[in-house]
């Protein structure tokens, strides 16, 4: 039995989950990280969270908590990686962070262990470069685990690439 990571991309209006499960044993070398995805990493769910525009922040955020929670209880992961909150406009951001508290009340409840990883991170992590464009990190998801194309939506895949910098970046599943 493998490990399960569920990654987390935050947000208010759209929250992108990612779940994948991991082998201990790794047979083949890939270039990007040296694992065998092929061999050694599964897609298990992918999706969103959605609230919309023009309901009040309380309901929303509890659509994101109750949501995760059930989220939780289908994927049974063994560790969450969440991106850390990237600044770009205030107003946002102050929302973003809201949704985030949301999150990480929730995995406190299920007693789940959480890492986070900044953009730069998973870029790193996924392209061997801390640049990289979100389509070429889209597209590296979609290779490591032997997609035939990108996950939908663009927040769907982010979770699940910083779900892969997770594996990544464990010594062992």
């Amino acid at each position: 039995m493998g490990k399960r990571i569920l990654g987390l991309d935050p947000g208010l209006a759209i929250l992108g989950f990612g779940a994948i499960i991991c082998q201990a044993e790794v047979k083949q070398m890939t270039k990007v990280r040296g694992k065998s995805t092929s061999e050694s990493v599964q897609l298990l769910d992918f999706g969103v969270i959605q609230t919309p525009a023009r309901t009040e922040l309380g309901k929303r955020l509890c659509t994101i908590y109750e949501d995760l929670h059930t989220i939780l209880e289908q994927c049974q992961p063994d560790l969450v990686a969440v991106e850390k909150l990237f600044f770009y406009r205030m107003g946002n951001t102050i929302t973003v962070a809201q949704a985030r508290g949301v999150v990480t009340l929730v995995l406190a409840q299920h007693q789940l262990p959480m890492v986070e990883f900044t953009p730069g991170q998973v870029k790193q992590a996924l392209t061997g470069y801390g640049n990289a464009d979100k389509h070429e990190v889209q597209q590296a998801v979609a290779r490591e685990l032997n997609l035939e194309s990108i996950p939908k939506p663009d927040d769907a895949a982010d979770a699940l690439a910083v779900a892969l910098t997770a594996w990544f970046h464990q010594s062992e599943c």
